[in-house]
C-alpha cells in the first residue's frame, strides 16, 4: 500500500496561540501523522479571530489551501482540531481530498495499535462515542429540510435508525467494559498486601523503556505515539528481597477528548488503585513543564490528583537545556533524573 501524503492544518484561536508549547505549532500533529504512517509534505497555519461555521477557516484561506493541495498532489488533509460533519463536507467539496480531524487521527492510531480484546473494545467505544453526536447534528440538519414537508423524509429515518444502533452498541460496549473494570478492581484488591506502583506520563515519554529496565519485562518499545494501549503489570524486585507491582499504562496527550479518557477507564484502573505514581517526563521535549500539566489534568479527571507522586525526569542523555531541568528539580522536590534507555541514574 502506498504511503499517503498529507498537509497539516493548524487553525489557532487567540487563546490557543498562547497554549502552543512545541518548537513548531504542529509538531505533535506531525508526530501523530508519522505514527499513522502518513507522510507530511506541508503545513498550513491560520490565526483566527473566530470560527467560520461553514469551513472553520475563512473561505479565502480554504481556497488558498485548495491551491496548495492541488500543487502538492496530497491524498488527505489533517486538521489539528475537531470539525463538525458539515465543515468536513464543505471542506472536502472545495479541497477534493478526504479530511481527517485530530480525534479521528488519534482513533485511527488507537485502532491500529490495539492488540488485546479489551483495548479493541475500548477503541470501538471511543469510535462510537465520537460518531453519535455527529449523527445527531446530521439529523438536525435533515429535520429542517424534511420538516417543511410535514413528514419524516428517508434521510431522517435512516439517521434515526443509525442513532438507535449506535446507542445500542455503546450500551453493550459499556456493559462489557464495566464488567472488565469490576474484574480488574477485584484483581487489584486481591493484591492489597502488595505495594502497587503505576507509571504515568505523556505519550512517548519512555514509560515502557523504564518498565523494561526495572523489571526485564520485555515490553514493546517503539519511538511513536501510543505504542502502549494496554496496562501491563510486572513484579519489580527491590533490595532485601522486597517486591512491588509495577504497571505500565497508556500515555496521555494534549487536547484529548474527555470521552476518550472515559472509554479507557478500565485500562486506567491500575492508576486509580496504585499506592504510588511514577510520573515519567521526557527531558528532551521542547517544553516538559507543559507536558506535566497536561498529564496532571488527566490525573485530576481520574480523581488521582492527591496520590503520592515521584517525578522521573527521563532522557537526561538527550537534554539540551540544563536550566529547564534545574527549574523542574526546584519545583518538584520528590524526583529522580535518569536515562531509562541507557539505564543510568
Amino acid at each position: 500500500m502506498d504511503t499517503k501524503k498529507a498537509i497539516l492544518v493548524g487553525p489557532f484561536l487567540p487563546h490557543e496561540r498562547k497554549q502552543t508549547w512545541y518548537s513548531s505549532p504542529l509538531e505533535e500533529l506531525d508526530s501523530l501523522a508519522k505514527t499513522a504512517g502518513i507522510e507530511v509534505v506541508g503545513e498550513f497555519i491560520q490565526n483566527l479571530s473566530d470560527i467560520n461555521p461553514a469551513y472553520y477557516l475563512g473561505k479565502g484561506k480554504v481556497l488558498e489551501l485548495a491551491r496548495l493541495v492541488s500543487e502538492q498532489r496530497v491524498d488527505l488533509v489533517l486538521f489539528d482540531n475537531d470539525l463538525s460533519p458539515s465543515q468536513v463536507k464543505n471542506l472536502e467539496k472545495l479541497l477534493k481530498v478526504p479530511i481527517l480531524d485530530r480525534t479521528e487521527l488519534i482513533l485511527y492510531i488507537f485502532a491500529s495499535h490495539a492488540k488485546t480484546k479489551e483495548a479493541k473494545l475500548q477503541v470501538e467505544l471511543a469510535q462510537m462515542e465520537y460518531t453519535l453526536p455527529r449523527l445527531q447534528k446530521m439529523w438536525t440538519h435533515l429535520s429542517r429540510i424534511d420538516g417543511k414537508l410535514g413528514a419524516k423524509g428517508p434521510g431522517e429515518k435512516q439517521i434515526e435508525m443509525d442513532r438507535r444502533l449506535v446507542r445500542k452498541k455503546i450500551i453493550q460496549l459499556k456493559r462489557v467494559l464495566e464488567n472488565i473494570q469490576k474484574r480488574k478492581v477485584r484483581e487489584v484488591q486481591k493484591r492489597h498486601k502488595v505495594f502497587k506502583v503505576a507509571l504515568v506520563g505523556y505519550t512517548n515519554a519512555g514509560k515502557s523503556t523504564l518498565m523494561n529496565a526495572l523489571t526485564q519485562a520485555g515490553v514493546l518499545v517503539e519511538d511513536k505515539l501510543f505504542a502502549t494501549l494496554d496496562t501491563r503489570t510486572r513484579v519489580w524486585n527491590l533490595a532485601e528481597g522486597k517486591k512491588v507491582l509495577l504497571s505500565d499504562t497508556v500515555g496521555f496527550i494534549s487536547k484529548i477528548p474527555p470521552h476518550l479518557i472515559a472509554s479507557f477507564h478500565a485500562t486506567l484502573e491500575e492508576v486509580t488503585q496504585a499506592d504510588l505514581l511514577l510520573h515519567v517526563v521526557d527531558l528532551s521535549h521542547w517544553a516538559p513543564m507543559e507536558g506535566i500539566q497536561e498529564v496532571n489534568k488527566v490525573l485530576q479527571s481520574l480523581g488521582c490528583e492527591n496520590k503520592p507522586v515521584i517525578m522521573v525526569f527521563n532522557k537526561v542523555d538527550l537534554l539540551t537545556d540544563p536550566i529547564e531541568l534545574n527549574l523542574l528539580k526546584e519545583k518538584y522536590s520528590h524526583h529522580v533524573v535518569i536515562s531509562a534507555k541507557k539505564q543510568e541514574g
